[in-house]
């Protein structure tokens, strides 16, 4: 006698071996978005240095 949950489950080793595309962009935008703001924030200081 088989299991048919066993049957209709993916394989496991398939989904813990590779990550799911949305977490891949959502860490691309956020390595993005905070290469931008680090960049803003040395804009920053860079103006404010050469105010004085």
């Amino acid at each position: 006698m088989t299991n048919p949950d066993k049957n209709n489950a993916p394989d496991r080793r398939n989904v813990e071996d590779k990550f799911p595309r949305a977490l891949w962009i959502r860490l691309f935008v956020y390595i993005v978005a905070g290469h931008l703001f680090a960049g803003f924030i040395w804009l920053l200081f860079e103006a404010g240095a050469r105010a004085n």
